[in-house]
């Protein structure tokens, strides 16, 4: 692995936007590749360092180039003062994600993109049809349901604990509780809870691919059973045996085989 490694230099750098200030990163490789690029898109509490290893190893079994940021608020872009709004996963189609692929000189990409990030996917594709080649959704939710509002309650209770926090810090500082707060207000609000990704999915016409834990506790089977029934397009699922609601790390191996198999199917550079 270590020598795989070695073909593969990472580069990270800050991109202006007129919302503030991203940090974005790519795993590329050394000898150029025409290969479409993968853009990770991370969940409620994530950013480019919680991806730990995966960005690298995925770009090692797929031969792409990897490319992810942290979106506004988080890890380390800029601060977010203001309450995300009820369109917040919209947004990042509407508002953000010009500037990212204008910053790597992006034409193509296919985009993978964990939990919330799933969601952003989604809205992304159908936002983007002749540049979004692909959407790979891990752990996505769909709309709000019951599951997920329980699991987004135990999770508050867990970060009642200061050691949980002090853990999250480790990768968004002083941002920390805007992050948690972003997260768990917004998904708990009463104007949030008819938010849903119906009317989005039919617009997605590229390859889909729906990812889903079995023992995910913040969505049940009908997520992923709705993804792949709704899109516009083709559609591939995997329900992970034994498994939460992050398969990226908890089946490492499993998912890296899985996403390349997807790939080599549906995309032809």
């Amino acid at each position: 692995m270590k020598q795989d490694s070695e073909q593969i230099n990472f580069k990270d750098q800050i991109i202006e936007t007129p919302f503030g200030d991203i940090y974005a990163g790519i795993w590329k490789y050394i000898v150029e590749t025409k290969k479409i690029p993968i853009l990770l898109l991370h969940d409620s509490l994530g950013c480019v360092e919680l991806w730990k290893d995966f960005p690298e190893k995925l770009a090692l079994r797929t031969g792409r180039d990897v490319i992810a940021y942290d979106r506004l608020g988080f890890g380390k872009s800029e601060r977010r003062v203001d309450f995300p709004d009820t369109h917040f996963i919209e947004d990042e189609a509407n508002n953000i994600l010009s500037f990212i692929l204008d910053a790597f000189d992006v034409s193509q990409f296919i985009v993978f993109g964990h939990s919330v990030g799933g969601g952003m996917s989604v809205i992304i594709a159908g936002a983007w049809p002749e540049m979004c080649r692909a959407v790979i959704s891990e752990s996505a939710q769909v709309f709000v349901e019951d599951k997920t509002i329980e699991g987004i309650l135990e999770a508050r209770k867990h970060f009642e604990d200061p050691k949980a926090l002090i853990r999250l810090e480790k990768y968004h500082g002083d941002k920390t509780k805007w992050v948690l707060n972003a997260w768990i207000d917004r998904w708990l609000s009463p104007d949030f809870k008819h938010w849903s990704l119906k009317k989005d999915l039919p617009l997605v016409k590229c390859p889909l691919f729906v990812i889903h834990g079995e023992n995910d506790i913040y969505g049940s089977l009908k997520f992923p059973d709705m993804m792949a029934d709704l899109t516009g397009g083709v559609s591939q699922k995997l329900i992970v045996k034994g498994c939460g609601h992050v398969p990226h790390r908890e089946k490492e191996s499993e998912i890296l085989d899985a996403v390349k198999q997807f790939i080599d199917k549906y995309i032809e550079s």
